[in-house]
């Protein structure tokens, strides 16, 4: 539902699940193979270089293909440096997925401080006429789609990867975002694992 007693087919809405997330040069781990007796290791750098941090958009809206929006930003650890996404982060994002979707967006996120922040209320006060927002409960990723996004990256591109510097990674997070939105039932998919239907009842 959208709020105001409509749902978002009536509003002509895209759903929108937002969440967001960062990487460092430490890879996660999986399963690979290798010579019996012998364990494979990945050798990364120990010391601390910064992260990508990625927020994405999982959008959905019946008869029409999923889409996946998103914004990458890269802390260097540079000094007045932001560590990770700010609130006008989070606005151009949204704003960026209206211009791409042309439709009202109703968009459904967490309880993180930049989303809760004066000025992001504000934001969402002053674009009421295309823009509802709905909480997700605290502690349920199990509800949100673009978790399992998360996930197919890390299997895809980022498991047991040695990335040689920032760059590098940011390059992978890219491509392999990319290849997940030419395959919009990927996203589909995810939206189906949280058990969730977009359907009115």
């Amino acid at each position: 539902m959208a709020g105001r007693g409509k749902t978002a087919a009536d509003l002509g809405a895209w759903v929108c699940f937002e969440d967001e997330c960062g990487r460092t040069l430490r890879p996660p781990i999986a399963r690979t193979w290798a010579v019996r007796g012998a364990t494979p290791v990945v050798r990364v750098p120990g010391h601390r270089t910064g992260r990508v941090s990625v927020a994405a958009l999982a959008c959905y809206r019946p008869g029409r293909r999923s889409r996946l929006i998103y914004r990458v930003h890269l802390y260097r650890r540079r000094k007045n440096e932001a560590a990770s996404f700010t609130w006008r982060d989070y606005r151009d994002l949204i704003t960026m997925a209206h211009r791409q979707l042309g439709a009202p967006i109703v968009l459904i996120w967490d309880n993180l401080n930049r989303h809760t922040c004066p000025q992001m209320r504000q934001f969402i006060a002053d674009n009421a006429d295309w823009l509802w927002v709905v909480r997700l409960p605290a502690y349920a990723p199990d509800l949100n789609p673009v978790e399992g996004l998360w996930s197919l990256l890390n299997r895809d591109g980022l498991a047991n990867l040695a990335a040689t510097g920032l760059d590098h990674l940011t390059r992978v997070i890219k491509r392999g975002l990319k290849k997940i939105q030419y395959r919009p039932y990927l996203i589909d998919g995810c939206l189906a694992g949280t058990g969730l239907l977009l359907k009115p009842l």
